[in-house]
């Protein structure tokens, strides 16, 4: 089991070798549906282009990300999640995180801001069911990023959107997301 978790560490810097530049990121989720208009109504958000997903028993992930406020990059942050639970496979998705004003805004950027396992993120899906959340309960992969269709709102000042780019990953665990912000320079 220790060497399913350090071959998904290895794994997860491959994530990169896919990945979509952050304007590429944001235009799938502003052509998505209902997460297109988050942009013009939130006061920032986070966009992670690829989060690297696996395991077998237990679980993590991981991902780079950048955060926007007034259409401008103010910081980098990452994710890092841990699984526990029935889980196989690996999944690469991206995620984006809407801020509803700037109270949340800050508490993402209070430097180590963590979702627990209540948090659920809508996936943006094309036909395919497919659901995630910071508990790690999914099951599917997307159909075509053109096609996306979105509902979702803010809890807690933060709304989450997923779309799921390849991999398969069955699994029903326990965890939550943890965030490190660091601002621009």
């Amino acid at each position: 089991m220790h060497y399913s978790i350090i071959l998904l560490f290895l794994a997860l810097p491959l994530s990169h070798a896919w990945a979509d530049t952050y304007q590429d990121t944001v235009k799938v989720f502003n052509d998505a549906g209902q997460s297109g208009s988050f942009f013009k109504n939130s006061h920032g958000y986070a966009v992670f282009p690829n989060i690297g997903k696996g395991g077998v028993g237990i679980g993590g992930a991981h991902g780079k990300g950048r955060v926007y406020s007034g259409g401008k990059h103010i910081g980098d942050t990452s994710m890092t999640q841990l699984t526990i639970g029935f889980q196989l496979g690996g999944q690469v998705y991206s995620q984006i995180i809407f801020f509803e004003d700037q109270r949340a805004l800050d508490e993402f950027a209070s430097g180590n801001f963590e979702f627990g396992a209540q948090a659920t993120a809508v996936a943006i899906t094309a036909g395919a069911s497919a659901t995630t959340s910071t508990a790690g309960s999914s099951v599917g992969a997307s159909g075509g990023k053109k096609d996306a269709k979105t509902v979702g709102k803010y809890n807690k000042g933060m709304a989450i959107f997923t779309v799921a780019k390849g991999g398969l990953m069955y699994e029903a665990s326990v965890g939550g997301q943890k965030f490190s912000y660091t601002p621009k320079k």
